[in-house]
């Protein structure tokens, strides 16, 4: 009966390891598809601030194109006319005020010239923004499609754990369990540890004689003194101090 205990409350700690890690991965799935929208709306938004200085980028270019055209204009008409004016003095107004139109085109010009540079240095980035969202969009539908299925799975196999659970807890006297349980709500993995050549696994401490002495009669439960963690003499149980990886091999 005692070996049998032992052997239930390895199967339980490890029944109860799987569990955490089950419940973690139904916890994380939804949090990685929330990740991926969260990253998908910050490119929406940068997306939208590009758009928006696109559109005033074009605008400001429309504007000085119209300047530069409507002075343009009126330089012509002025030099058309300049022939026609009667005095020095208006002559001298007339090609100043031309003067003036052509170096402030000039400036407009050179003004344009470096909203184009910049339209094209926002259009970059406008377009690796829209290659990103593209791929992050691809990703989300992915994920999307594979949670129902991933959660269904991983539930599935909650519930086959649970009751896997609730079959070693039937073999483990109440008292028993109730210390497992204590101790796993306070101490780190594993809860339940072999004794080896008077050693506690859990610790690494030497356990005292008398005590070993008991532990190796196998007929009661103990906790180590060190760690308080439940101890077993491997002796009594060898196969489920072994590895996972030699624990698959022996059985084949």
């Amino acid at each position: 009966m005692y070996e049998k205990q032992i052997e239930q409350l390895v199967v339980l700690q490890k029944v109860d390891d799987e569990i955490i890690l089950l419940e973690a991965e139904i916890d994380q799935a939804p949090k990685d598809v929330a990740a991926l929208e969260a990253r998908y709306e910050s490119l929406m938004k940068r997306k939208q601030q590009l758009d928006e200085k696109l559109q005033l980028l074009q605008d400001q270019k429309k504007k000085l194109e119209l300047e530069i055209e409507e002075d343009s204009v009126k330089v012509k008409k002025s030099k058309s006319k300049l022939m026609l004016v009667g005095t020095t003095k208006e002559y001298h107004a007339m090609m100043r005020e031309m003067d003036s139109l052509e170096k402030l085109n000039r400036l407009r010009e050179e003004e344009k010239v470096t909203v184009l540079e910049e339209t094209a240095r926002q259009t970059e980035m406008l377009e690796e923004i829209n290659s990103k969202m593209s791929a992050l969009n691809d990703e989300l539908e992915e994920k999307r499609a594979g949670l129902k299925e991933r959660l269904a799975a991983a539930n599935g196999e909650l519930d086959k754990l649970t009751k896997r659970r609730n079959e070693a807890c039937e073999v483990v006297p109440k008292p028993i369990l109730g210390r497992y349980e204590f101790i796993r709500s306070r101490l780190s993995h594993p809860v339940i540890v072999p004794v080896e050549a008077a050693v506690c696994t859990g610790c690494n401490i030497m356990i005292p004689p008398q005590e070993y002495n008991v532990l190796q009669e196998g007929k009661q439960i103990l906790s180590c003194p060190n760690c308080q963690r439940l101890i077993y003499w491997i002796e009594h149980i060898p196969e489920a101090a072994k590895p996972k990886a030699l624990q698959k091999e022996a059985a084949e």
